[in-house]
């Protein structure tokens, strides 16, 4: 009889304990749970910006990740930098002007570039033949494999004379390194080795 009752008090302990452990994995189950759910939750509320509209109302903006629109910023720098390089005008002060701005968004290869048409007497020559230069972006196509980023540029190139416009077949190409954002470089990029492929003449037409 005493044997039974013993075998009945540890078959009891067994069963406390086996239910001690479902109820603790239990337990760590739940609080596991909500742990997840709450660092879940605080991190869809950092995605979101709320902005006061002049002190009334309040809008809410959602965050995006800025890697998201990275070759949008990389086009958008590569054809900048060509309207501003190559669309000249017969005013010295406003060749200057957008030349200084384009030498923002590149290495020392675009000031060599402009240094040797300096040389030749290229702007000379459009300012004191009255000529106007423009440029027409095509397209621009970017190698987001490898990095630095490779570049190529497609563009057709019109020089405005008095008596002609001469149109250009342009191809161009550079690498693109990330750089820090500015008022100068607000795309926070920066074109290397910068080369000139193919410029030259597709028609004349006559005025």
């Amino acid at each position: 009889m005493e044997f039974k009752t013993l075998r009945n008090i540890e078959n009891s302990f067994r069963q406390i304990r086996l239910y001690a452990i479902i109820f603790a994995v239990l337990c760590s189950s739940v609080v596991g749970y909500a742990l997840w759910k709450s660092y879940d939750f605080a991190e869809k509320q950092r995605q979101k910006i709320y902005v006061l509209d002049n002190g009334k109302s309040l809008m809410l903006a959602l965050a995006q990740d800025a890697t998201i629109n990275r070759p949008v910023e990389a086009r958008e720098h590569v054809r900048r930098f060509h309207e501003l390089f190559f669309t000249l005008a017969p005013d010295k002060t406003a060749i200057e002007s957008n030349m200084k701005r384009a030498f923002n968004l590149a290495d020392r290869s675009a000031f060599d570039y402009y240094k040797d048409l300096s040389e030749k007497g290229y702007y000379n020559r459009i300012i004191s033949g009255n000529v106007q230069q423009r440029i027409e972006v095509d397209s621009v196509q970017c190698d987001f494999n490898s990095y630095p980023y490779a570049v190529k540029t497609f563009a057709r190139q019109f020089i405005l004379r008095s008596s002609n416009v001469t149109e250009r077949n342009l191809i161009t190409s550079c690498f693109l390194v990330n750089s820090v954002r500015s008022d100068n470089n607000p795309q926070g990029f920066n074109m290397e080795r910068f080369r000139i492929l193919e410029n030259k003449d597709i028609q004349v037409v006559e005025r």
